[in-house]
């Protein structure tokens, strides 16, 4: 059985990286840079708090990004687009899930931001929220 370890980070759709980002650092986290991901389609930035969980602002980098179609049913404003959970054994944790009837979106572990490797639940199983699941090393 895979464990849930806590918290991973907050991922929060933007439609400006460096303007929202100002408002995070006004509240005294510092960013850790920005990062493309381009097969998602979108520019991260990291701003971790001082528990190791962080804050993550998503950009999207084109019109078929799922953060665009997020800002866009979303009235073009951002908001909470994701909590992630960190696990100790992801491809446990998929396996096990799927086994439990829970539909997922990310069937195998793929790299996400931040050196992570991540998969996503489908939000019909987990009554309308976006779960992200990532492992550390």
């Amino acid at each position: 059985m895979f464990k849930i370890l806590g918290v991973d980070h907050i991922g929060i759709a933007v439609t400006d990286l460096k303007e929202v980002g100002a408002f995070w650092e006004t509240l005294g986290l510092a960013s850790t840079g920005e990062e493309t991901v381009a097969d998602q389609k979108v520019t991260t930035g990291f701003y971790p708090t001082a528990n190791g969980a962080e804050i993550e602002l998503l950009a999207a980098t084109a019109d078929d990004s799922p953060i665009a179609k997020f800002i866009e049913n979303n009235k073009g404003r951002g908001g909470i687009q994701h909590i992630a959970l960190r696990v100790d054994n992801l491809e446990a944790a998929i396996a096990e899930l799927q086994e439990k009837g829970v539909r997922m979106i990310d069937k195998a572990p793929r790299k996400g931001a931040g050196g992570a490797m991540i998969a996503f639940l489908h939000p019909k199983s987990t009554h309308g929220v976006l779960l992200e699941l990532c492992q550390r090393d």
